[in-house]
């Protein structure tokens, strides 16, 4: 159950930084899935560092650190994505 859950964080996620970033982004759902996993992951990693990714309640501040950690691998996956398939004309 875990691994199913942790695909549609990455699915939540990854559309809500493809909505945030300017510009359209290139990268197909199947990668933005994968990035808003990876998202998380990294999100998690930071909540863990500064202490705050188990508080009572809701955990407001790991998930704002998630999203922040999705819209960056998002917003650099997409370039990396576009230079790798060539794309020409791609928004800044």
């Amino acid at each position: 159950m875990n691994w199913l859950w942790a695909v549609i964080v990455g699915l939540i996620l990854g559309l809500i930084a493809k909505a945030i970033l300017p510009g359209k982004q290139q990268i197909p759902l199947w990668l933005t899935v994968i990035f808003g996993m990876l998202g998380s992951v990294l999100g998690n990693w930071l909540a863990t560092g500064i202490g705050v990714n188990d508080t009572k309640g809701v955990d407001w501040t790991r998930h704002l650190l998630q999203l922040v950690g999705a819209i960056v691998i998002v917003g650099v996956g997409d370039r990396l994505w576009a230079a790798l398939r060539g794309k020409k004309g791609h928004a800044a």
